[in-house]
């Protein structure tokens, strides 16, 4: 009896690649098959900025915090946009679930954070589908750090990209949430003081927070740390926004818990605790 074998992808209209797990790494076989679906190919080959455009007016996105507590790990960001001196966005979103237990935030160059954000997002679920496990959080934050180093040459040309990782450690002997900052060249940094901030008003945001974290503190405590740290950042930082009550944009606040994971806290619960942070300062003569 004849025996008929059809090659893979045969039929479909799709490459052999396509449907053969070579490896576990999405980002990797993108590389392979569709280079220039990289973030830093969609811009062009990755070399200086063309003549017609200037840094000035690519939109960046900052102000970033992290923050641990007992039982988890939150990142809130503030929701302006700037190209330049002008208010790009006034409701950007800077912060995004990842996979179950983990979040990214981003700082800089906007477009090309979120692209890879997005690029990373999949990244998790593709190595969790192949492998059939999920990344280890020091599996995912090194993979990040790689996405990171990706960037490179779009980063000496003045677009960088700075994100900042959170995750609940589940699978660790000791299950805790955990911070890991980057810099532009893809080194990563485990932040052990419990707190971190990225973005052009980091340095106030942390000051902040040296004043306002509490090691033993729950979750309520630290989202009031995280939108007290982003409203002194708005207050000397032009570029990052404060809670803005007329139009009722708040921070966006990601936790990170065992029980429920990593989800976005309602608005509803963002803007109370935003709206007693101003009406608080507003109370004292130095703001």
């Amino acid at each position: 009896m004849d025996q008929h074998f059809s090659r893979p992808g045969a039929g479909t209209g799709l490459p052999a690649a396509y449907l053969s797990a070579t490896t576990s790494s999405f980002v990797d076989f993108l590389r392979d098959q569709a280079p220039d679906l990289l973030p830093p190919k969609r811009l062009g080959s990755g070399g200086p900025l063309p003549a017609a455009v200037k840094p000035a007016e690519i939109t960046h996105g900052t102000t970033i915090v992290a923050i641990t507590y007992q039982g988890g790990v939150l990142l809130a960001g503030d929701r302006r946009a700037t190209a330049g001196n002008l208010i790009a966005q006034r409701d950007m979103e800077k912060v995004f679930v990842t996979d179950d237990y983990s979040a990214v935030g981003i700082a800089g160059t906007a477009g090309l954070a979120i692209e890879l954000v997005r690029l990373y997002t999949v990244q998790l679920s593709y190595y969790e589908k192949i492998e059939g496990v999920p990344l280890s959080l020091d599996g995912k934050a090194n993979q990040l750090a790689s996405m990171v180093r990706g960037n490179l040459e779009m980063a000496m040309a003045g677009l960088a990209v700075v994100p900042i990782f959170v995750g609940y450690d589940v699978d660790s002997d000791d299950p805790k949430g955990r911070i890991v900052s980057y810099d532009v060249v893809g080194g990563r940094y485990e932040e052990r003081a419990g707190y971190a901030a990225v973005g052009s008003g980091s340095l106030f945001a942390k000051s902040a927070l040296k004043k306002l974290y509490n090691p033993a503190g729950d979750q309520d405590a630290a989202v009031r740390a995280a939108i007290e740290a982003l409203y002194d950042a708005a207050d000397d930082d032009t570029a990052t926004g404060g809670p803005d009550l007329s139009r009722r944009i708040f921070p966006s606040i990601i936790t990170i818990t065992p029980d429920d994971g990593a989800v976005h806290l309602p608005e509803s619960t963002t803007g109370a605790v935003a709206e007693a942070v101003v009406t608080e300062r507003s109370q004292q003569h130095n703001g």
